[in-house]
């Protein structure tokens, strides 16, 4: 069994706590891939003061040449796509397909953010007075620590650490419990690219390791990805030292089926959406809503074709969907799916873990349909983050943007008509930060801003020209060469 260490100032160190945990494979839990070390906030102090000395030998090296070590970085990843996609399956589970997927958002993210170091733009314009110069910059802001989750162990990473690098800063990177060797040879490669050691830093462990990221007074940013509820604490410790804070939060996402749909369409969006990942994304599908002449129809599809679903081992290339992460996921969607029974609802296919051959030492959930839903619920409101999904019928498009809108979170959304008008009154109407039209909920490309509305996020977005703007500060430029002192409005001359 291999034993992990920190990853800090381009050394691999042990934990100062001593402390080690298990990398387990969910699909197989008698598989230990590792050890690793349960940080402490001594670790963390570690990680930060190697970031902010390096940080003052990076900032000022330029943005192009930034952005030359990030194309590099790009290319590495891309030669070990396969080879860091079954790392990813072995330790999070998720199939092989999508785990390249995963490793793919990263190239393309390093690419184009490679672009944006000859793109950092700033802004010039006229001044007011005679004789004077204005514009603004984008500086970088520090040492940066980032709290990533498990269900991407290398998209949401690269999301927020290459503009984070891009931008001039230093980074101290959290990642989850379950993907800890995933997070190191993700390190690795950037030092491979040409990163100089302590611009990037990983901190392995718990939640005691991200807490004291979360605090160092040194820190002068926290970006996260993860539940809501933890990302109102984190805002709130942010808050008290009015720390820069960026948050990615929940979702319950929702499709719509209208009459004039192309339903077998709908039904291959709506499966994909609500199963990929074993449900374990903030996009993914758990609400759909469907106008009531196709309702029969496509209920009978939708049960049908998660009937069909294969699980099992991620590696296997025949599954489509894997185990859930760890025995708490599974406790906390069975608790879910018993919650909707006894709250009325009617289960079509599924509710409960799966058992049979391959399947009897890992995580698995059976791919769930709910009916018989009512928008109170509790499985309609809150986040369950596994293979579990509502069907509800609905009148109209105005009924069905109702009942779309009625939810605490507003991150991705989908409809599906042939109809130009509604698909508009959608994109208009629909209060998310990402809409689809003949799409599922589930997707992103590193060119689009990424993140949603309500308690979804405080905000702020990813990916994009647009996830550049929380990793650095607007300084405004005033060059006056008037020879004498011009004070502004005052001086200005009357119109």
């Amino acid at each position: 069994m291999a034993q992990l260490k920190n990853f800090i100032g381009g050394k691999k160190k042990a934990s100062k706590s001593g402390r080690l945990l298990k990398d387990t494979n969910p699909a197989d839990t008698r598989q230990v891939l590792a050890s690793f070390p349960d940080s402490d906030a001594r670790d963390v102090d570690a990680a930060v003061r190697a970031a902010a000395a390096a940080y003052e030998s990076w900032h000022l090296v330029p943005p192009p040449k930034r952005g030359d070590i990030l194309f590099r970085a790009g290319l590495l990843f891309e030669k070990e796509k396969k080879s860091l996609a079954r790392l990813m399956t072995r330790e999070m589970g998720k199939v092989l397909k999508e785990a390249e997927g995963d490793v793919q958002e990263a190239v393309d993210m390093a690419f184009y953010m490679a672009g944006e170091g000859r793109r950092l733009f700033g802004k010039t314009t006229t001044s007011e007075l005679k004789n004077k110069f204005v514009m603004s910059v984008r500086q970088p802001l520090g040492v940066c620590g980032l709290i990533t989750p498990w269900n991407f162990p290398v998209a949401i990473p690269s999301w927020k650490s290459f503009p984070a690098l891009l931008c001039g800063n230093t980074v101290v990177l959290k990642p989850a419990e379950d993907t800890p060797a995933t997070a190191i040879r993700f390190a690795e490669i950037l030092t491979e690219a040409g990163l100089p050691d302590g611009v990037l830093n990983v901190v392995l462990g718990g939640p005691e390791t991200g807490a004291a990221l979360v605090r160092h007074p040194d820190v002068r940013l926290i970006s996260f990805t993860g539940s809501s509820e933890t990302g109102r604490k984190i805002a709130a410790e942010c808050g008290r030292t009015l720390k820069r804070c960026s948050l990615e939060l929940g979702g319950k996402n929702a499709q719509i089926v209208m009459d004039d749909a192309d339903v077998d369409l709908a039904l291959e969006g709506a499966l994909w959406g609500a199963f990929g990942t074993a449900g374990q994304r903030c996009t993914a599908t758990s609400r759909i809503y469907v106008q009531k002449k196709v309702y029969e129809s496509f209920k009978r599809k939708m049960v049908a074709g998660a009937r069909r679903m294969r699980l099992g081992d991620g590696m296997d290339p025949r599954v489509q969907v894997g185990p859930l992460v760890n025995a708490d996921q599974l406790e906390r969607v069975t608790d879910y799916v018993k919650l909707g029974e006894r709250e009325g609802a009617k289960i079509e296919c599924g509710g409960g873990p799966a058992k049979g051959p391959g399947l009897s030492h890992g995580y698995f959930f059976q791919p769930t349909v709910f009916t018989g839903v009512k928008p109170s619920m509790r499985i309609m409101k809150e986040e369950i983050f596994g293979p579990v999904v509502c069907i509800m019928p609905v009148s109209d498009l105005e009924d069905a943007l109702k009942q779309i809108n009625d939810t605490a979170y507003g991150l991705s959304s989908s409809i599906y008509t042939r109809d130009v008008n509604a698909a508009m009154k959608a994109i208009r109407d629909i209060e998310a930060g990402i809409t689809y039209i003949n799409g599922p909920t589930i997707g992103a490309e590193v060119h689009m801003p990424f993140g949603g509305v309500k308690d979804t996020g405080n905000g702020h977005r990813e990916a994009g020209e647009h996830g550049l703007d929380i990793f650095s500060e607007w300084k405004s430029v005033y060059i006056d060469y008037s020879g004498k002192l011009q004070k502004a409005q005052i001086d200005t001359e009357p119109s």
